[in-house]
């Protein structure tokens, strides 16, 4: 099956395309020919995940999945949540500035509790899995739900990952996810978790 996953991010498409091995072709945003700034204007993971591979079916007519990622805090009832890539403001994904604005805003807090949450949209065409969309029906869609908790750290710690992975240190280990590594982060991540979900499905 050959599938657009809504992104141009290197690392997420690396990641997805490691868990998902050889059960698909998984196409990127620029593979399609797409260079559009597709809008995000969801006020949660749910929405903005829909919205986007909405755009991709409405716009290209394929099947496609989109994902919307948020960092939740305890300390700051769920904060930077749905806004977990931009953070620290501006138009860029700045990973250092939102790390930094994190750590300011729980500095002398004890309750470092967070999760990883990662909602997967999935928009399937009926010609790519004629058993799988209901009679009548042109397209299936579902949600999948991937969550990962643990704790901020105070300081960054490691090199690999991308975004908040630095400081952010899964339950069950003392390290974060940018010192245990891709191979180790594939496995137990809220992405990895929503794509099994994910993946199970799509191997019905």
């Amino acid at each position: 099956m050959r599938i657009v996953f809504a992104t141009n991010n290197k690392n997420k498409l690396s990641e997805i395309r490691s868990i998902l091995g050889n059960k698909a072709e998984v196409l990127s945003l620029s593979d399609i020919g797409c260079h559009a700034d597709i809008p995000e204007t969801g006020l949660t993971l749910e929405e903005n995940a829909m919205q986007k591979a909405e755009y991709i079916y409405n716009n290209y007519n394929m099947s496609v999945f989109a994902d919307d990622t948020g960092l939740e805090t305890d300390a700051l009832n769920g904060a930077p949540g749905v806004y977990s890539a931009r953070y620290a403001g501006g138009e860029g994904h700045d990973s250092e500035a939102n790390m930094t604005k994190l750590l300011n805003e729980l500095a002398g807090t004890e309750n470092r509790k967070a999760r990883f949450r990662t909602v997967i949209a999935l928009i399937l065409k009926k010609e790519d899995a004629p058993a799988m969309v209901p009679h009548g029906q042109a397209t299936l869609t579902k949600e999948f739900e991937g969550i990962v908790n643990g704790n901020i750290i105070n300081e960054r710690r490691g090199v690999e990952g991308f975004g908040y992975d630095p400081v952010f240190e899964p339950e069950g280990y003392n390290m974060t996810f940018a010192e245990l590594g891709m191979e180790i982060k594939n496995t137990i991540s809220h992405r990895a978790r929503a794509v099994k979900k994910l993946t199970e499905f799509l191997s019905q």
